[in-house]
């Protein structure tokens, strides 16, 4: 299966049948990242958790079944 990343715009293959195929066909709002720029994020994102200025936007559930 031919697909393109949504930041670089370069086209790869990947298996037709591994389970990211199988998502990116039956859920249509979900877009392929590279290896190279998932890796980029992560490392973009875990410099600015580690200086102490980023701060996650998440709900924190009070009920132990909601988590």
């Amino acid at each position: 299966m031919r697909v393109k990343c949504v930041l670089c715009d370069s086209i790869e293959t990947i298996d037709s049948y591994c389970l990211q195929a199988k998502r990116l066909r039956n859920r249509k709002i979900t877009t392929y990242m590279c290896p190279s720029c998932h890796e980029r994020i992560k490392r973009n994102t875990e410099k600015r958790i580690n200086s102490g200025h980023f701060q996650f936007r998440r709900e924190i559930k009070k009920e132990k079944h909601l988590n």
